[in-house]
């Protein structure tokens, strides 16, 4: 039983005579009492909150960003009219700051045996699996002096996936693909280092390409035509320790390397390879392995929607001997880790020759764009102090990065923005050298 603001409205407003003509209890009890009658027919008159039925419909997944919508579905089985505002409760990420109240308070007239619709939209700002919480019911009666209320557990769960935002640059990706295929009109040669088929030759091919025993056996000279490899192993390590959970922005650190895991994988399984992906701390947390080349990406998109950084110290070791198990023949190894050089030089560096001397190694990392903000002040003293501390903190990443490089390992270090581009590349690159 919940009181409303037209009830103490009128209270307030019968105490004003009794003040200056009766002011007594008697004259107290002579106002309230017909208002204290009204209130209990009107609570009666009200449609009763525990009867009603709820069902839910809607979205179950939307990306990061986007918008999703949800349904609530009220079914009314009584004999009165119910008259309610009601509250569908989600988390307060799922809505954007200061829209709450709004987005989750609606108005509802359902006649008796009827149902009704309404729709909570939410747009999500952080990754994972969002519940619904209770559905709260204010029932009004007639007069709107007295409500009844109550709440109902109708569960529902919104599924926020990662934005993928770096998607943009696949279309450019795939057209450097194709040339390196063979499969654009351009005057040179399909770049690569697997053969593929021999043709006639003509003036302005590479003489280097003869092949002079297919040459002996035709009358025309004939020339091999190479493709770049395919059916190659691409392992995607993600490391979820605590230095994935420093932020970038507005983002983790662990954000940015799913956005260059999922463009790599994109772009790799258009290539013909095959993607598997493992994210490791001190346990593996998610492990996709063994999909199709049309399973990978949802796969992939579902099992980082709810991963989140774990605030421990990833455990190097058995890192590595986690991924020789994982991929026993070799691939690339893509490791979207940090180049912090206290981490690094405890933890990957004293075991990553076990990695090299298996597989070809990709270090991708996240850099902060404030760094070399700072580096650049010079406006005041706190400026500059704050100048030479970026400019030590780049120095011993760049002293990291040349360290992973003397062990072969190819180094990226990249803002959150440019780091999925630099990623696909340095695949492509790799790719066209042969080094698969």
């Amino acid at each position: 039983m919940v009181p409303t603001g037209r009830a103490a409205l009128l209270a307030a407003i019968g105490t004003i005579p009794v003040g200056f003509i009766e002011p007594s209890w008697t004259g107290i009890l002579a106002v309230n009492s017909p208002l204290a009658l009204a209130m209990m027919c009107d609570y009666a008159l009200a449609a009763p909150v525990r009867r009603l039925r709820f069902t839910r419909s809607g979205d179950t997944n939307v990306r990061l960003g986007e918008d999703a919508e949800v349904s609530l579905n009220v079914a009314n089985p009584s004999r009165r009219p119910l008259r309610a505002r009601l509250r569908d409760a989600w988390p307060p990420s799922s809505q954007l700051p200061g829209k709450e109240p709004t987005a989750s308070r609606q108005r509802l007239m359902v006649p008796p045996g009827e149902r009704r619709r309404i729709t909570t939209r939410l747009r999500p700002s952080r990754r994972g699996d969002h519940q619904a919480e209770r559905v709260t019911v204010r029932s009004l009666g007639p007069l709107g002096l007295i409500a009844r209320q109550g709440g109902h557990k109708i569960p529902w769960t919104l599924r926020v996936l990662p934005a993928f935002h770096s998607r943009k640059h696949l279309p450019s990706k795939l057209s450097r693909l194709r040339e390196l295929d063979g499969r654009t009109s351009v005057l040179t040669r399909g770049e690569g280092t697997e053969f593929d088929s021999l043709r006639d030759y003509v003036p302005g091919d590479d003489t280097r390409s003869i092949d002079w025993r297919a040459t002996a056996r035709q009358s025309a000279v004939a020339v091999r035509t190479w493709r770049p490899e395919r059916d190659r192993h691409i392992l995607l390590v993600l490391d979820t320790g605590r230095t994935s959970a420093g932020r970038v922005g507005d983002a983790p650190r662990l954000d940015a390397s799913m956005d260059a895991a999922l463009l790599l994988a994109a772009l790799a399984t258009r290539a013909g390879d095959r993607v598997d992906l493992l994210a490791y701390d001190r346990r593996i947390r998610t492990l996709v392995q063994g999909r199709t080349a049309n399973e990978l990406l949802p796969a992939l998109v579902n099992s980082l929607a709810a991963l989140e950084p774990e605030l421990v110290e990833t455990d190097a070791r058995t890192l590595a001997a986690t991924v020789l198990k994982t991929a026993p023949r070799r691939s690339l190894v893509v490791l979207l880790t940090s180049l912090d050089a206290a981490p690094m030089e405890e933890g990957l560096l004293p075991v990553l020759p076990q990695l090299t001397k298996r597989h070809a190694v990709i270090a991708a990392s996240v850099s902060d764009p404030q760094v070399d903000h700072m580096a650049a002040g010079r406006g005041n003293a706190e400026a500059v102090y704050g100048a030479a501390a970026a400019a030590q903190a780049q120095e011993e990443r760049r002293r990291t990065a040349e360290r992973l490089s003397r062990h072969g390992v190819t180094v990226i270090d990249a803002p959150p923005s440019e780091l999925a581009p630099a990623l696909a590349d340095a695949y492509l690159a790799l790719k066209a050298s042969g080094r698969l």
